[in-house]
């Protein structure tokens, strides 16, 4: 039997999401029994702002000072936003632009959408310096490759959420922006000495902390300058948080991640988190199949975490003082970003003030400056087939829309082709472009169709960089659409290609604006979604 004081402290510190629309029956006893509040994934969001701000409503019925969370980046990650695609820019493109002005702007935007959801803690921006290219899971949700853009960015978007009465999360400490693997799927290791990494990736943090930001989120990933726990277990890098002057809330990053729940285990993870120095444990989203391959509850999810505190509670393993700090900052953050209560606290969110002036143009000026187009585009048709050469979207984006797809559809009657793995790469007959899987296909699209290939992964010998070149043998009328990374410079590509930065809504339409301009065909308004998978 649980002690009743030990459990609703333990609920104090823990952040679970959970499955569906509606609030199940075991969060709403939680609640009641003094959980922190809940993390909103886009299966949790319905497209009507009405309905998001109801069920908040009802949460917050149970629990006034709660916490709700959304990881809200804009750009390729959205969940208020996840059934359309976000029609803001995203990080990459807002570093590109440099504009930190636009940054904060954004910042307030994404405040002013929270707010209308009924949330309040912005899991954002992303302050990983993004020094790896191949980097799997990062990658455009940086500001960019350089501590110094990244911490001017980083410290804007901080400013416009707060400004906007939400408390921002920057995330991943000490810096996800050098790994090779996703901690979603793997634990990743980043190989830089001390110097390397003050240098380079904690100065957006530090920047972070001096424009006032409520939290930071911790990254599982292992620093062997810190020893061999992941960031997230680990009392040093946590410790040098502190010792930065960061006195706001330590938030973990999700447990049921791979990098946790496939060494440690979600349980024991929590345990060591809240010893390392954690305040708020993100429990994850439990739509993630995740190395349980989809055997378990959001409940079950939870009471792992629970029973496992309260139990290192119980038998004195963890310092109950540990977790009375713990839950004192953390009652602390809900205080301050509560409507009940407001910024009386003391705390440093203030109320939610307008989002600047003539934002809206704003944002579509940035879009415009930032994506680019290399070559000549010559899509003259009325017919577009959009062959998606991109592998599945990562846990961190979630979302499989294709915002491309439906925004070309508004000009253009659209085929959609996702390519499964044996479209991506050479067959045994690779040498003979001419009997490959992917050239075979491409030779059943009619030849009056434009063909644009969606890409997010183009640098050299890369599967779709090679599928590109394939395709160019059949089709050199083509356009290739990249979301990802730009390609540098002096790389060169045999068809043309549109740069935009961000698989976003907003990054769509100006692809449809370029490509409707240079075409002269009337528009037929239609989509069709084809998939060939071929066991992908």
């Amino acid at each position: 039997m649980i002690d009743p004081d030990v459990a609703r402290l333990v609920r104090g510190v823990l952040w679970p999401g959970f499955l569906g629309r509606t609030a199940p029956d075991w969060l709403l006893r939680e609640l009641d029994g003094g959980l922190a509040g809940v993390v909103y994934f886009g299966q949790n969001l319905s497209s009507d702002p009405t309905e998001v701000a109801a069920l908040s409503a009802e949460l917050r019925d149970h629990r006034p000072e709660i916490l709700i969370g959304v990881d809200e980046e804009g750009g390729n990650v959205s969940r208020l936003e996840a059934q359309t695609g976000s029609t803001l820019p995203g990080h990459a493109q807002l570093g590109a632009l440099d504009d930190v002005e636009t940054t904060r702007a954004v910042g307030a935007a994404l405040a002013e959408r929270l707010h209308a959801a009924g949330a309040n803690v912005a899991l954002a921006p992303v302050a990983d310096v993004n020094t790896n290219p191949a980097n799997p899971v990062i990658g455009v949700r940086s500001f960019g490759p350089t501590a110094d853009l990244v911490s001017r960015h980083v410290a804007a978007m901080v400013d416009g959420l707060q400004a906007g009465g939400v408390a921002a999360c920057v995330k991943h400490y000490p810096g996800h922006g050098d790994t090779a693997s996703d901690s979603h799927l793997d634990l990743p290791r980043i190989d830089l000495d001390l110097a390397e990494l003050e240098a380079e990736h904690l100065p957006p943090f530090d920047a972070a902390i001096a424009a006032g930001v409520a939290s930071v989120m911790t990254a599982h990933i292992v620093v062997p300058a810190f020893g061999d726990a992941p960031a997230t277990l680990n009392p040093i890098p946590l410790r040098r948080l502190r010792e930065s002057g960061f006195d706001g809330v330590i938030i973990s990053d999700a447990l049921d991640m791979a990098a946790i729940r496939s060494t440690t285990g979600s349980g024991r993870g929590a345990v060591l988190a809240l010893e390392a120095g954690v305040d708020l444990l993100c429990i994850g989203n439990p739509s993630n199949l995740g190395p349980k391959q989809g055997a378990t509850t959001d409940e079950d999810d939870y009471l792992e975490v629970f029973e496992a505190v309260c139990a290192a509670v119980a038998d004195g393993e963890l310092d109950r003082a540990i977790v009375e700090r713990a839950a004192a900052r953390v009652a602390w953050l809900a205080r301050s970003v509560s409507p009940s209560t407001g910024s009386g606290t003391g705390a440093s969110v203030p109320e939610p003030s307008a989002v600047p002036e003539l934002v809206e143009g704003r944002f579509s000026d940035a879009i415009r400056r930032v994506v680019r187009v290399r070559g000549e585009v010559a899509i003259d048709a009325s017919a577009i087939t959009l062959v998606d050469l991109r592998d599945r979207p990562t846990f961190a984006v979630a979302s499989a829309h294709d915002p491309f797809a439906e925004s070309l559809a508004e000009r253009f009657d659209v085929t959609r082709l996702a390519a499964g793995p044996s479209l991506r790469t050479p067959g045994p007959d690779a040498e003979a472009p001419a009997s490959d899987e992917l050239t075979l296909l491409l030779e059943t699209i009619p030849a009056d169709d434009g063909v644009v290939l969606l890409a997010d992964r183009l640098g050299d010998d890369t599967p779709q960089r090679l599928a590109v070149d394939r395709v160019a043998l059949v089709r050199p009328d083509a356009v290739v659409v990249s979301v990802g990374l730009p390609l540098s410079e002096d790389a060169v590509l045999p068809l043309p290609v549109i740069d935009t930065l961000a698989a976003s809504l907003a990054s769509a339409d100006r692809v449809t604006e370029l490509l409707a301009a240079a075409s002269s065909a009337a528009p037929t308004h239609h989509l069709h979604d084809q998939h060939h998978r071929n066991g992908s």
